[in-house]
C-alpha cells in the first residue's frame, strides 16, 4: 500500500500529542479549567515557587492578559489548584459507619497527597488563608459532607465540627511529615549514617540515635492507620452520641 503524505507526516510526528480543538481564529480555546490544569502541571513538576503568571501563560500558549480573564491573580491560581485536588476527595455522608468512612477519606487524602507532593502545602494553607464563605464549593464540600456524616451518626453539630478538625489536623500533619526528606545518604546500610545522625553530639541525643532503625524504616501507610486507630477510638469513647 502506498503511504500517503498524511501517513508520512503522522509517522514523523512520533508520540507528539494531538493538538486540542481550535476556535474559528485557529487558536485553542482557553477556559479556567485549562488554566488551572496547566498550573497544576507546573507545580507538580517544578514546585509552587516556579509558578508565575507569565510562565502559566506560556504553558497555555497565550498572552498573559488572556490568563487574567479566567483567574484574577496568582493567589486565585493557587486557590484553584487546591480546588482541583479537593474536588477529587469524595465523602459519603450516608455511610453506615462514620469511623470507617473517615478512615477511607483519610487514606484517599494521603493518596492524593502522594500523587501531588508539591501541592500539599497549598492543600494545608490555602483554605485557611481564605474566609470560609469565599472558598470554592469544591474545597468546603468535604466539610459539609463530613458534618452530615457525623450528625447523621448521632453527634451534635459542635462535636461533629470538633471531630472534623481533629481528623484533618492529624491528617495534614501526617502527610507533611511523611513527605519530609529523612534519608541523607540512601546508599548507607547503617541507619545512623543514612539519616545523618552522626552529625549530632553523641551524648546529647541518645534516644534519637537509638531509634535510628525505626526512623529509617518509616512506613507512611502503617503510621497513618495506627494514628487513626488511636484518634478515632479516642473520639468515639469521649464524645457522646444521641439517638
Amino acid at each position: 500500500m502506498t503511504e500517503s503524505p498524511a501517513d508520512r507526516s503522522n509517522s514523523r510526528s512520533g508520540n507528539r500529542r494531538t493538538p486540542p480543538a481550535r476556535n474559528g481564529r485557529g487558536e485553542s480555546p482557553v477556559t479556567r479549567e485549562t488554566v488551572l490544569k496547566a498550573a497544576l502541571e507546573i507545580v507538580d513538576r517544578d514546585g509552587v515557587e516556579s509558578l508565575s503568571m507569565r510562565r502559566l501563560a506560556e504553558a497555555v500558549g497565550r498572552d498573559p492578559m488572556v490568563i487574567y480573564r479566567h483567574v484574577a491573580n496568582k493567589a486565585a491560581v493557587l486557590d484553584g489548584i487546591a480546588e482541583i485536588i479537593f474536588a477529587q476527595l469524595a465523602v459519603d455522608p450516608s455511610a453506615p459507619d462514620w469511623a470507617t468512612e473517615l478512615r477511607s477519606v483519610a487514606n484517599d487524602f494521603r493518596r492524593l497527597a502522594l500523587a501531588h507532593p508539591r501541592v500539599v502545602p497549598l492543600l494545608v494553607t490555602r483554605p485557611l488563608a481564605t474566609p470560609l464563605g469565599l472558598r470554592s464549593p469544591a474545597v468546603i464540600r468535604p466539610l459539609e459532607d463530613i458534618l452530615a456524616l457525623l450528625t447523621g451518626a448521632g453527634f451534635a453539630g459542635a462535636d461533629a465540627l470538633h471531630i472534623y478538625r481533629m481528623v484533618f489536623g492529624f491528617l495534614y500533619g501526617h502527610v507533611l511529615n511523611e513527605l519530609q526528606e529523612m534519608v541523607e545518604r540512601a546508599e548507607e546500610t547503617d541507619e545512623v549514617l543514612r539519616l545523618g545522625l552522626h552529625r549530632l553530639p553523641i551524648g546529647q541525643f541518645p534516644l534519637i540515635r537509638e531509634l535510628a532503625p525505626v526512623l529509617a524504616s518509616y512506613d507512611g501507610a502503617s503510621e497513618l492507620e495506627r494514628g487513626l486507630d488511636i484518634l478515632l477510638t479516642g473520639l468515639a469513647a469521649t464524645i457522646p452520641r444521641h439517638g
